[in-house]
Parts: structure tokens; sequence; C-alpha cells
């Protein structure tokens, strides 16, 4: 299991801290925590919902997101995660692109268990289609993990590192979890 410290693309706000977690388990299943620090409960969290629907715009409130990216391909899935427990997965076939409002869903990308904790959230997620279907092997996949987090202080973003002017999750170069 690899652990990275997600940092708020406002270096100032350090009120609440996250890790996030990926392990790869058995041959098409990712699993990934997302632990969070926040003392003071700045963190507005949605209101449960039942059976884990699929559902957009979920990161108009608090959200994790797991970036799924392809070396040497333009491709990749963004699968976003509510506390709420609903959550939805995208394609893109290039950079933000198609340009729909929401993306269109990826049906090739499954969820096995998606759990709110008292720390954060768990994961599981069944990617069997999508590496069956591109012919990928672990080595093939690189992982970027981040947040959207509404809190009483405002919106905050939260990924492993933010490399453009603006908080941008769809940033290959910020994707930093290899296999």
């Amino acid at each position: 299991m690899a652990s990275y410290d997600l940092s708020a693309f406002d270096r100032r706000f350090e009120a609440i801290s996250l890790v996030g977690a990926i392990e790869q388990q058995s041959p098409f299943t990712l699993n990934v925590g997302f632990w969070l620090r926040d003392p003071n409960q700045f963190v507005q969290w949605p209101q449960p919902t039942a059976s884990h629907p699929r559902q957009d715009f979920l990161w108009e409130q608090t959200c994790f997101e797991i970036f799924i990216g392809v070396h040497n391909e333009d491709f990749y899935r963004e699968i976003n995660l509510s506390p709420s427990q609903a959550w939805q997965a995208y394609q893109f076939e290039e950079y933000r692109y198609p340009e729909d409002m929401p993306p269109k869903a990826a049906y090739d990308i499954e969820l096995n268990q998606l759990k709110r904790t008292h720390y954060g959230m768990n994961v599981s997620i069944d990617l069997t289609e999508f590496m069956l279907l591109h012919k990928l092997k672990w080595s093939d996949i690189y992982i970027g993990l981040s947040a959207v987090l509404k809190t009483t202080q405002g919106d905050h973003f939260y990924a492993m590192q933010h490399s453009s002017p603006n908080a941008d999750f769809h940033n290959k170069r910020d994707w930093l979890h290899q296999f």
C-alpha cells in the first residue's frame, strides 16, 4: 500500500489534513482510502443516500476523486465518490474532452464497496472491464487522488500535487502513483 499527503491548493489553509492510500488487490481491484483530519469540524458532509447510486455533479459538495491514466494514451477515467455513498465514473478521450456536462459516464468501472468511516472514506473499485477492454496491466496505469472539500471556511481543493496556476485535478502531471 502506498500513501500520499494530499495538499490544499491554497497552501495557507492548514486546518484540514488529508492522506490518500492506494492498494492493488486481486487482478483487477483497486482499493483506496482517504483519511481526513478536521479537528475544528470545518468539513460540510452531504446527507447519506441508500444503495450507492450513480449520481452526477458530486463535486458540488464534499467529494473524493480518483483519476486513472494510462501510460502513452490520452484517454482516462475520473471516479467521484461522495461521503453520501453516491458515486460516478466518467470517461474522457483526452484532457477534459468531451466537454459535456456532466461528462459521459464510464460503465467499464464498477463499485465493489464504498463506505464512509469515522476518519474519511474507503472504496473498492472493480477495473476488470476497463483493464481487459484496453489490454492493460497494472504497470500501464497511473493514479491521481484528489478531493473537493466544502467547508465552513469555503471550498478547498486537495491533490497529490498542484502544478497548474489554478486547481486542476485533470492535469496528468499531478497523478503521481504508479504500480
